[in-house]
């Protein structure tokens, strides 16, 4: 089970990574309009349109990644609660001791001649 939450998050990290590439390298929408009035160099490796067309459906892909493995985390880390890797604080079985008023107050701690 440890190994499969290992690969899971490390597939979810992957794609968290790879998503924030992808969009970083996407145009923006107003970017064709500064490369309609020659400020901007409009060719690239897949084309005017390819490359929108590759990026954004790479990104749609990665990001359904993504939240799946989210959605499968999720799921295995609400169940993990059986082998006794639960709350803290379903595990606590000891009351915290009583307090007494004189070393609540810092009275007991201090030295007598």
């Amino acid at each position: 089970m440890n190994v499969m939450l290992t690969v899971l998050l490390a597939v979810q990290m992957i794609a968290a990574v790879a998503m924030v590439g992808l969009i970083l390298v996407q145009h923006g929408k107003g970017a064709d309009m500064g490369a309609a009035f020659g400020s901007g160099g409009s060719g690239s490796l897949f084309g005017a349109s390819g490359s929108a067309n590759f990026l954004s459906r790479t990104t749609a892909v990665l990001a359904t990644v993504f939240f799946v493995s989210t959605l499968m985390l999720t799921y295995f880390g609400s169940h993990r609660t059986a082998t006794g890797s639960g709350s803290v604080l379903e595990n606590a079985t000891a009351p915290l001791p009583a307090v007494s008023a004189a070393s609540a107050s810092g009275a007991a701690q201090i030295p007598s001649k």
